[in-house]
């Protein structure tokens, strides 16, 4: 996610914000951006051909790729466009009588859980694109969700005119020179910072040598913002931002003294489609025309240009694709892809632990 859309800075791809989520606001996101129960529930009675594409997202490129498919099929595309948390936190306030066909946000590890509770549409894969070798990797054994593009979370994003050597381990974090100048999101707010955690815990070995190493880095004067700490950084506040590698890209159009160095680990973290699999015929036919579209030439094009300076920052996965310029080649990146299986289902209890410890 990039943090140039104000109204998505935080929480775009939030990963899985549920807990930090009151059930009015989801309910509210329902009403606001998916034109209602009474009306999704008639239209998943109608013929395929009348069918709209209810499509949750939290991509910057949502509104182009929604106005592009509805250009190419005819078929009328309803975007509930919020950052991922509300975007989430709907689906599960309405398991029992699904709202969307489509969401579509940064992550994996939500859709695995989402899985685990039988609400997403198995067996699916696109046919309108090859996915490269990366790419393959990300889809899961059951083909519940599909990936469509790739970008790093807990990217160092720095000043180069401030800070013109950078920390380059995260054990290089806990040493006094970094006292007090190293930060990142809250967890439970922004949807990149998550993702941080469950990959340094899982190098680390396991979830009490993560909460020990940031004991520690708490201990070091960790500074974990509410709201943004690319900004944060920009304003001077702290000198290292661990953030979303497109958020750090994205400030470098404004200010060429900001770089982004990918430390080892760098949790890969995809873009995610998944289907409702509690949908009607009609509109999984139409929720399946959306990721073919996706997957497409046309599709992929959209994905590039339709966010320039934050979404669009993304590492394709399809074969034939090639990223903007300012995005480093896929094999430079130490890239670490924990089982979402396993880290989602975690989440909960190390958000919870995050705050009463860290935050």
């Amino acid at each position: 996610m990039s943090e140039t859309n104000s109204h998505k800075m935080s929480s775009r791809s939030s990963f899985r914000r549920l807990l930090a989520v009151p059930l009015t606001v989801a309910l509210l996101g329902v009403g606001a951006g998916v034109s209602g129960a009474s009306t999704h529930t008639t239209a998943r009675t109608t013929s395929s051909s009348s069918t709209p594409l209810y499509l949750l997202s939290s991509e910057g490129y949502d509104s182009a790729m929604c106005t592009a498919f509805q250009k190419a099929t005819g078929i009328v595309c309803k975007l509930s466009d919020n950052s991922t948390g509300p975007t989430l936190a709907t689906i599960q306030a309405t398991k029992n009588n699904p709202h969307w066909g489509v969401a579509w946000t940064d992550g994996n590890a939500p859709y695995a859980a989402l899985d685990q509770e039988g609400l997403l549409l198995k067996g699916f894969e696109p046919t309108t694109g090859t996915l490269t070798a990366l790419g393959q990797k990300l889809v899961p054994a059951d083909k519940s969700y599909i990936p469509t593009g790739l970008t790093v979370s807990g990217a160092f994003i720095y000043n180069s005119k401030v800070t013109p050597k950078p920390p380059t381990t995260w054990q290089d974090l806990l040493l006094p020179q970094w006292k007090g100048k190293v930060g990142m999101n809250n967890p439970s707010v922004d949807g990149p910072s998550y993702p941080i955690l469950a990959t340094l815990f899982n190098s680390l070995g396991g979830v009490k040598q993560g909460e020990a190493f940031m004991t520690k880095l708490k201990a070091n004067g960790f500074v974990v913002s509410q709201n943004s700490i690319k900004d944060e950084l920009l304003a001077g506040t702290v000198q290292v931002a661990i953030s979303q590698n497109t958020s750090g890209i994205g400030a470098s159009y404004t200010n060429p003294n900001i770089k982004v160095y990918y430390p080892n680990p760098s949790a890969g973290l995809p873009s995610t489609i998944a289907i409702d699999g509690k949908a009607g015929a009609a509109e999984i036919a139409v929720a399946k025309k959306f990721a073919d579209f996706v997957y497409s030439p046309a599709g992929q094009a959209v994905m590039l240009s339709g966010d320039p300076q934050g979404d669009s920052q993304f590492f394709p996965i399809m074969k034939g694709e090639k990223s903007r310029p300012r995005v480093p080649a896929t094999s430079t990146i130490p890239f670490s892809f924990p089982n979402p299986y396993v880290w989602g289902s975690l989440e909960p209890s190390i958000n919870t632990w995050f705050n009463s410890h860290v935050a």
